[in-house]
């Protein structure tokens, strides 16, 4: 989802193949052998299959709002702990019957932890990196909605300061505009182009 939002608010015009990851397309692996989404082909040749590289290549190519030109070395920190510390108890707290060795509780609690870090951090900021909106914002954005998502109760009633910066991040033109579902694509059907050329 953060890759679609970045391309979507850099306006790269681009060919959108949804897929089903319980049936993954041979083709999704003549791109890339990880086969893994999301996946992006440059018309160089060139393939970024991390979702991450793909918001800062669309970000390097248009900025318009300087999404990444403040606190950039917060937002980069803040993002390596999400993807290789926060998504790892993430997944576990909530897909926690394949994770026996502990309750849901726990880990529960340890994505906790990160996230009374930005609940303080909000206290006197807008945003998690300034009072504007920064690319990290949108980086952690989903990750820290599907935690909400599990309890949304108990989210809105610990994280008050959180629940308002999702709410308000979830109300935005550019999250709702790209939204939008696709259909499963297959190699016979035509793709949806995104063009934001007009």
């Amino acid at each position: 989802m953060r890759a679609r939002l970045a391309m979507y608010y850099s306006k790269i015009n681009y060919e959108h193949r949804e897929i089903s990851l319980k049936n993954r397309p041979r083709e999704l692996y003549n791109i890339s052998s990880k086969g893994t989404v999301p996946v992006l082909e440059l018309q160089t040749g060139k393939v970024i299959d991390e979702s991450f590289e793909i918001m800062q290549w669309a970000i390097s190519l248009n900025d318009p709002k300087r999404w990444f030109h403040n606190s950039k070395e917060k937002q980069l920190e803040a993002i390596f702990a999400n993807d290789f510390h926060f998504k790892k108890w993430l997944d576990k707290y909530k897909y926690h019957v394949r994770y026996p060795d502990y309750e849901k509780s726990f880990y529960r609690s340890e994505c906790e932890k990160i996230l009374d870090n930005y609940e303080r951090i909000l206290e006197r900021s807008d945003n998690l990196f300034g009072n504007q909106i920064s690319l990290g914002d949108i980086a952690l954005l989903p990750f820290i909605r599907q935690f909400a998502n599990v309890d949304i109760n108990r989210f809105n009633e610990i994280f008050v300061n959180l629940s308002k910066w999702l709410e308000q991040l979830v109300q935005l033109d550019i999250f709702n505009n790209m939204m939008k579902k696709f259909d499963v694509w297959e190699n016979r059907n035509e793709p949806n182009n995104i063009i934001f050329d007009e």
